[in-house]
């Protein structure tokens, strides 16, 4: 089946779906999206995802030509065009075609592209035996520069430390602030368990606010787990008993491994298993 991609309001087949070549978002990356995850045909926090991507685009200065309600049913809407009921969505604004030079006054016609499609991050091996990472020595953009918080199109700073656990031999890479801080993996966050409570980065470490974080912490707190925001280093990964990470694509997957050290006993810990349980349970309505 040919997927149908939405583009400024009209349903294109893959194939046509095309943007100008002088769109900013392709020449300079100008532009902010969201990644969507929807289970059993209901979309998950789409509210949130929404909210998140028009506080973005406002961080920039780039007017989204939709409402924040039309945007959300736009998502539907594609969603049920594609028949697609568990799925991976993204959803892009771009600055819209301009000339070669940087100024966005000489853009016009900002874009609205909605994807959808099936998404397997990581084979289901790794959910049971874990993940092996390194630290990259690429570091998180500087948060006076470009903050972090901000889901825009430019990623080449989480694509280099990509490359560098990739030459690794590990799909995820640790990535550090410009304090040497811990503040996340180059697509997801992360959380470690040390003595029964629940550690990750504080916001001001520099990282995404993550959608699936908020949900994850949400749930922890139920469990009677208590959950501290704060800046991390390395040593408290290396020393941690539990390690996993969480993101919309990946949800939540144990680590067991970083730059050559074990983490607890080498295996996904009993902490993370009931929080990808009930993240599961969650996302699935079963909660």
């Amino acid at each position: 089946m040919s997927f149908k991609v939405y583009i400024g309001g009209q349903l294109f087949d893959k194939a046509d779906a095309k943007i100008s070549v002088y769109d900013h978002g392709l020449l300079y990356g100008d532009g902010v999206f969201e990644g969507i995850r929807s289970y059993n045909g209901r979309v998950f926090r789409l509210k949130e995802h929404v909210d998140r991507l028009f506080d973005s685009a406002r961080a920039i200065h780039l007017e989204i030509p939709l409402t924040r309600d039309e945007t959300a049913k736009a998502v539907v809407s594609t969603l049920a065009a594609n028949e697609l009921t568990d799925a991976y969505i993204r959803l892009i604004v771009t600055r819209g075609a301009g000339t070669l030079g940087l100024d966005p006054r000489r853009t016009s016609n900002p874009q609205v592209i909605i994807i959808t499609d099936h998404i397997s991050l990581y084979p289901e091996e790794m959910y049971e035996k874990g993940l092996r990472i390194v630290t990259a020595g690429t570091a998180r953009n500087h948060p006076a520069a470009l903050n972090p918080r901000i889901k825009s199109l430019n990623y080449l700073n989480n694509i280099l430390a990509k490359i560098e656990g990739a030459n690794a031999g590990c799909v995820e890479a640790l990535m550090l602030n410009h304090k040497g801080e811990v503040a996340e993996c180059t697509g997801d966050n992360i959380f470690i368990v040390r003595r029964g409570e629940l550690h990750t980065p504080s916001i001001d470490s520099g990282i995404l606010e993550g959608i699936t974080r908020d949900a994850v912490i949400d749930l922890a707190r139920k469990e009677g787990i208590r959950v501290i925001e704060r800046s991390m280093d390395r040593h408290d990964v290396y020393t941690a008993e539990e390690c996993f990470l969480t993101g919309t694509a990946a949800e939540v997957i144990p680590v067991v491994e970083c730059d050559g050290r074990p983490i607890g006993g080498g295996s996904p810990g009993p902490i993370t298993k009931t929080l990808r349980k009930r993240f599961h349970a969650l996302v699935t309505g079963e909660s």
